[in-house]
């Protein structure tokens, strides 16, 4: 197949070029800056340079490239979770507005599926582990649920197509190299510098998936019937069992604990939602259909 990966130089991307070229596709990378062209050729992809917000510029690419499938991974996320809330408002207009440019492209130029970033650590399992039933949380507060309605959005776009075929994977937390939870990651660095306690009891259920298998998952996708796949892998843990392992494992202290008032005062409602609200979710679709296994948890194992 020829396939279109927006958003290629990413933690995900570039795993996914590899395994894409592997398996004989050809791999068109679309990224942002002209710099990140050369990692996309030595990954075995061809590098196109394309602004998502700039509608004229996806239709005349799309009609240029002609993929089979697009691959939209298109992402703005900072460096730092700790700067997640002053991107969103740019994360959300490239996900929404570019997705949507690069979505109404790719019905012009004919292409026959379209696989689409979802989220699947946002999801209200209701008590229970969330399924791909699950609605997301838009009624959380602050960035969860302006982060969830986006989800929403995009979930209903791709999936509400009546020319293309749509996939729509919701991933967990990403880990491993180039993301925020890994040794030389964010995330790290927070948690030895102590920033990063355990709120109330840290029941909220998280879900992760390693780039790898998250790279492994959307090439499956490429031939799965349509619709959508919680990818995320099989240990679940609630958060005051997984950050004092986690800090542990990168040769932390371990965390401290704050009461829920006491978080709520310091840093409002949300971090203690985030804390322990979540769901995480199950993989038994994901599993059964894409035939995927997936890597354990190395923080989990310490």
């Amino acid at each position: 197949m020829k396939i279109l990966l927006a958003g290629a130089s990413g933690a995900v991307g570039r795993p996914l070029i590899a395994r894409l070229v592997k398996a004989g596709h050809e791999v068109w990378g679309m990224v942002r800056r002209a710099e990140n062209a050369p990692v996309l050729q030595e990954l075995g992809a061809r590098p196109v340079v394309g602004n998502a917000l700039d509608r004229a510029e996806m239709f005349a690419l799309l009609d240029r490239v002609r993929p089979d499938v697009v691959i939209d991974q298109l992402t703005s996320l900072p460096s730092s979770p700790f700067d997640l809330a002053q991107r969103l408002p740019a994360d959300r207009v490239l996900r929404l507005a570019g997705g949507g440019n690069l979505h109404d492209a790719a019905r012009s130029a004919g292409v026959q599926r379209y696989v689409q970033q979802s989220c699947g650590f946002y999801l209200n399992g209701g008590g229970a582990l969330a399924t791909e039933e699950s609605p997301l949380r838009t009624d959380a507060p602050g960035g969860i649920g302006e982060s969830a309605r986006m989800y929403e959005t995009l979930e209903k776009r791709v999936l509400g197509d009546d020319v293309m075929e749509g996939v729509a994977l919701r991933y967990g937390f990403f880990y491993g190299p180039r993301t925020w939870y890994w040794p030389d990651g964010a995330f790290s660095l927070h948690v030895r510098k102590g920033e990063v306690p355990v709120i109330g009891a840290g029941r909220g259920t998280f879900s992760f998936i390693h780039v790898e298998d998250a790279a492994q998952a959307t090439v499956a996708a490429l031939e799965a019937p349509s619709g959508v796949y919680n990818v995320v892998d099989d240990q679940p843990t609630t958060l005051g069992r997984w950050l004092p392992a986690y800090a542990e494992w990168v040769g932390a202290d371990a965390p401290a604990h704050v009461d829920e008032d006491e978080a709520v005062r310091r840093g409002g409602e949300e971090s203690v939602y985030y804390q322990n609200s979540l769901s995480g979710a199950c993989n038994r679709k994901a599993r059964a259909v894409l035939g995927l296994e997936f890597g354990r948890i190395p923080w989990l194992g310490v």
